[in-house]
């Protein structure tokens, strides 16, 4: 019968729950899905990339877990909505959303056009701010819900910069401060939202980033603990901040950077 696996804490309990997770094609993504649904939530897994989704809801329901396959692409508010209509066709709810998909191609500040700066907001930023709204709506009417809005070290505040992420340290930066002000008028409604803020994570989008050995080499050296971080890693401390165990936590930003940021 389908329930906890050995490396789900069985606090974490979330059974009957509904979560949808987008990006949840491969990488942290994923590897948040197949966390969540082994603690027991039917799982909407939404990304523009509905091939690898397949594949990761054939993994949840081979182990007798409940997943569905939506493709979106959150810069766009149709694919938004359509998300959401279809997870309460299927589901009838929603208990928690996790925002993970983001893109981060290199672009040295100086040759960044325009357009490339608008996409990475459009997706990175605006495209949480859509799917948050959307699904906060829905769960403004049961009172009670959770989001996690995956962030970056690179945030500024005691974040980090990365040269040549522009664009992409604006998004996260923004996703910060925008669930700081979103946990204030949301709470009175009981849904709680933080940030998770990943440092170095192995993925394969890190495996596809525009960046020599050397700089990777370079990157994880100043990583206190001498080591990329894993996907299942992330998914770890979503499990906890979309649980109940962290009821009393909202507006935070969780960092899970071996200890990078404290450096």
């Amino acid at each position: 019968m389908f329930g906890f696996n050995k490396t789900t804490p069985k606090f974490c309990d979330l059974k009957g729950k509904v979560a949808i997770v987008t990006g949840a094609g491969k990488g942290m993504g994923e590897a948040d899905a197949i966390k969540l649904a082994g603690a027991g939530a039917k799982v909407v897994l939404a990304d523009i990339d509905v091939a690898s989704c397949q594949i990761v809801a054939e993994k949840i329901k081979k182990d007798r877990g409940e997943a569905l396959v939506v493709k979106c692409d959150q810069s766009k508010k149709v694919d938004v909505e359509n998300v959401v209509k279809e997870t309460l066709k299927k589901f009838g709810k929603i208990d928690i959303l996790v925002n993970n998909a983001g893109i981060y191609p290199f672009q040295p500040f100086l040759e960044m056009k325009e357009e490339q700066f608008e996409k990475v907001i459009d997706i990175n930023l605006k495209g949480y701010f859509l799917m948050a709204q959307a699904c906060a709506k829905e769960m403004a009417k049961q009172k009670k819900g959770v989001i996690v809005n995956i962030t970056s070290v690179a945030m500024g505040q005691i974040g980090l910069g990365f040269a040549g992420l522009t664009h992409y340290c604006a998004s996260k930066g923004g996703i910060t401060a925008m669930s700081e002000a979103m946990a204030l008028e949301l709470a009175p409604m009981g849904i709680r939202i933080n940030c998770l803020a990943p440092g170095a994570i192995d993925t394969p989008g890190t495996h596809t980033m525009e960046m020599n050995e050397k700089t990777k080499e370079s990157m994880v050296s100043v990583v206190p603990m001498k080591r990329w971080g894993k996907s299942e890693e992330i998914a770890n401390a979503v499990l906890f901040l979309v649980s109940d165990e962290s009821s009393y936590m909202t507006g935070s930003v969780v960092i899970v950077d071996g200890g990078w940021c404290a450096g």
